[in-house]
């Protein structure tokens, strides 16, 4: 038997369980009813006709809070989502705004709308929340919660997908559930590193102000980390963890689309963290190891220890989800985290060699810290032009 391989395999199963640790620990938390509840500002840029749209901005029409508003985004008219923004506008009206972007400040179309969201917003405390999120119950006391501590400058939330119909959208909820949603805390509760999650980020806007509003984020692909990053080296505050997760809505994606996906975040990783230090989290993986462990000895008990060590990590995602969804993966979608870290480590592998990224019609080179520029393209005359 290789021992070696086995052993880092097993790591893997190790490390997931100490994640699921920290994660429960920190859901376990009791959370405390703020004294102040400050006026709130959502703002969800749209871009298209997302899966259940409509189901999650009811989601945000139906929270409990004093006094918020909902502020919608779309690049343009021609976008189908910007009908279901006005739909949402005429159903709840002053609860919901719609707003048309201005110009293209920057590279990142999402920070491009929220810009102008931003301006828009009435008040003071400004979340941003994307168009494929949905709203739990208690959302804004718990940002409220948290931003009543003034050593905070901001707020994100750990977050499980939801809703899977397809293999893709399968894949896409277990590697949040399993992976991206417990990594948020532990990273935070273990080693102090802040993880912010771009699909739930509120701050003070004279907190975001001081670190030169979005426009500061306009030409970097994770705009989330850099703003977590300024939060602490900027204004020396913190970032905090909401106490409850939020849900990623994923009904019908498929499977190309997960390796889209994960293939421009561990491109970003590789960006933001540097080469030795990305490299590690394939320790994360067991399945990399163990598969190679049987193709080098495939004898009886190096197959045994490697398959129980990939139906542990298998086991461990469903508990993650179990936390975070409130309701754990049935047997047939569990049996798919094998295939899901497997793909993963496909597009964790590719990265080493990819510095491009595919993102909304857009041909983008990400440079250190994850900043973008656009890749020239050669037209017939031979000149160049920058792509749009």
């Amino acid at each position: 038997m290789n021992w070696m391989l086995v052993a880092l395999a097993w790591l893997g199963v190790v490390l997931a369980w100490v994640q699921l640790v920290a994660l429960r620990r920190h859901l376990a938390v009791p959370r405390s009813s703020p004294d102040v509840l400050p006026p709130v500002s959502v703002l969800k840029p749209l871009c298209g006709i997302d899966d259940d749209l409509w189901g999650n901005l009811e989601s945000f029409a139906a929270l409990d809070y004093p006094d918020f508003e909902v502020v919608l985004g779309a690049r343009d008219r021609e976008d189908p989502a910007w009908r279901v923004a006005e739909a949402a506008v005429a159903r709840w009206p002053g609860r919901f705004r719609a707003v048309l972007q201005r110009g293209e400040p920057g590279m990142n179309p999402k920070v491009n709308q929220l810009v102008g969201l931003a301006a828009a917003a009435r008040h003071d405390v400004l979340l941003v929340s994307d168009s494929n999120v949905r709203a739990p119950a208690g959302y804004l006391r718990d940002v409220a919660m948290h931003l009543a501590d003034p050593h905070v400058g901001l707020v994100t939330h750990p977050v499980a997908g939801i809703g899977e119909a397809s293999l893709g959208a399968a894949l896409d909820n277990l590697q949040s559930a399993a992976s991206v949603g417990p990594a948020t805390v532990a990273a935070q509760r273990l080693s102090g590193r802040d993880v912010v999650v771009g699909k739930s980020m509120a701050f003070r806007r004279r907190d975001l102000e001081a670190l030169g509003g979005f426009e500061s984020v306009k030409d970097v692909l994770a705009e989330d980390y850099v703003l977590g990053v300024n939060v602490s080296r900027r204004l020396g505050k913190r970032v905090a963890i909401g106490s409850i997760p939020v849900l990623n809505v994923n009904r019908r994606r498929r499977g190309r689309e997960f390796l889209a996906r994960y293939g421009r975040w561990c491109v970003m990783q590789r960006k933001i963290a540097g080469t030795p230090v990305y490299a590690s989290q394939i320790l994360l993986y067991p399945i990399p190891f163990a598969a190679a462990a049987v193709a080098l000895d495939p004898g009886a008990a190096t197959f045994a220890m490697a398959t129980l060590a990939i139906g542990m990590k298998a086991f461990l995602d469903g508990a993650a989800a179990q936390a975070l969804r409130g309701s754990g993966f049935g047997a047939r979608v569990l049996l798919l985290s094998p295939l899901k870290d497997a793909l993963f480590t496909l597009a964790f592998l590719r990265a080493f060699f990819e510095n491009t990224v595919e993102w909304r019609g857009n041909r983008l080179t990400v440079l250190r810290g994850s900043r973008l520029e656009r890749v020239p393209t050669a037209v017939a005359d031979g000149t160049l032009v920058l792509e749009r």
